[in-house]
């Protein structure tokens, strides 16, 4: 699986060496995170539940460290804080190496350098996107990114999922080759050497919090990260469990959904320039709404219909989430003051952190009722999302800054031009 940029389109994404620090580091995760379970299971021994909790844990404590880094991206940092974000993850991977049978400690804050490095780097990434381009160029941009990162992640779990066979060595070895890649992700996105010269005003400018409008947008975020998760939790389980389908056809859904990303991300972001952000954040919520709806439908018909109709409807939730991708994050870059650009991005993190925390329980809970209270409820919460992103994600009106607001600066051994 690959994708080709415009080379315009490479350099409003941090140029050609960020981009391939941006693939190189999705390809270790994508070696590593889906089969961090199974590591801390057959290669540390530990119970099912004892690495869950584990790795639970270190999610949620990476969601707690994104405000300080809101807060250092709104001192200039950029290309700094995506490199720090990869490097923590290395040594996550290291204390994998390093824990020994039986030793749930180690895991654990193995599991919490993973964490905290997972979730501070969407909110660095994106910052340092929307300090070298700008307007409906950085949408793209930020789109084209998750294209890269969404192929990089699906390459690196076909050759994980290859490796599979090799037992407790082959898990070590991709833990190693996945440290060995974010320690070359982490060198490239440093020597961009991208700053921004935070602007020159009182230290009581930049709000402490979101303007209630924005508190409103994250609250409906929350919501709205659930669907990343329908086709790696959701439909797996409704397949398995109630329609009782072959797991061909959850590999199938998983497939599906990161080849439509990949292909669709940058050119949906692009012709959905032409209207507000918001409202194409509110038809993301209507087009997932509908496709939950299309899952409650499909789900009651006879085996042999049920599992390809809920295939072909899962198409139609990834288009919702293509929408949600490329108008969620570029909404809050448009609309936050550059002096307080860092901590909207934070907080947009830590709204989609959470959502794709409390998922899983979630729906799981909501599966043991029956497909009509999973889905339902599902429905019922993406819709009223949807409704408030169309109410309050509308861009407030706002004076003019200083054009040196925010100005992207290099360092003296940096061309112009990124990367």
């Amino acid at each position: 699986m690959t994708i080709t940029l415009p080379r315009g389109l490479v350099q409003a994404s941090g140029g050609p060496r960020y981009t391939v620090a941006v693939a190189v580091d999705a390809l270790g995760t994508g070696m590593l995170r889906p089969f961090l379970l199974l590591y801390g299971i057959k290669v540390v021994g530990l119970s099912a539940t004892t690495t869950g909790i584990a790795m639970t844990a270190g999610i949620v404590t990476g969601l707690a460290c994104t405000p300080a880094v809101g807060r250092w991206l709104d001192r200039g940092a950029r290309s700094d804080a995506v490199a720090a974000a990869m490097l923590v993850r290395i040594l996550g991977v290291l204390l994998l190496l390093a824990t020994p049978g039986g030793n749930p400690g180690m895991f654990a804050a193995a599991a919490l350098f993973l964490g905290i490095g997972n979730q501070a780097w969407p909110a660095a990434h994106a910052a340092l996107i929307a300090t070298v381009s700008t307007g409906r160029t950085r949408d793209a941009a930020l789109a084209a990114a998750r294209s890269v990162r969404n192929a990089g992640m699906g390459i690196g779990a076909l050759v994980a999922a290859a490796c599979l066979a090799g037992g407790t060595t082959a898990l070590k070895g991709l833990a190693a080759a996945t440290a060995v890649g974010y320690a070359t992700a982490a060198v490239l996105a440093w020597s961009v050497h991208v700053s921004a010269a935070p602007p020159a005003r009182p230290s009581s400018a930049a709000p402490a919090a979101p303007a209630p409008s924005m508190r409103a947008v994250l609250l409906a975020n929350v919501v709205f990260a659930f669907c990343l998760n329908v086709p790696e939790v959701a439909l797996p389980l409704v397949l398995a469990t109630q329609v009782h389908a072959s797991p061909v056809w959850s590999a199938g859904v998983l497939v599906l959904n990161t080849v439509l990303v990949v292909a669709l991300q940058v050119g949906v972001t692009v012709r959905m320039s032409r209207f507000p952000r918001h409202i194409t954040l509110m038809a993301a919520g209507i087009i997932l709404t509908l496709s939950y709806l299309g899952f409650l439908l499909a789900t009651p018909l006879h085996h042999g219909l049920a599992a390809p109709v809920i295939t072909a409807v899962s198409a139609l939730c990834t288009f919702g989430e293509v929408l949600y991708a490329g108008s969620a994050t570029a909404l809050v870059a448009a609309t936050a003051p550059p002096q307080a650009l860092g901590r909207a991005l934070a907080r947009l993190q830590l709204s989609s952190g959470l959502g794709l925390a409390i998922s899983p329980a979630v729906m799981t809970t909501l599966a043991a009722h029956g497909s009509a209270t999973l889905w339902g409820s599902l429905a019922l919460a993406t819709l009223a999302a949807a409704a408030a992103a169309g109410r309050h994600g509308r861009p407030p009106r706002r004076r003019s800054v200083p054009a040196a607001a925010g100005r992207a600066t290099v360092r003296p051994r940096r061309t112009a031009t990124p990367g």
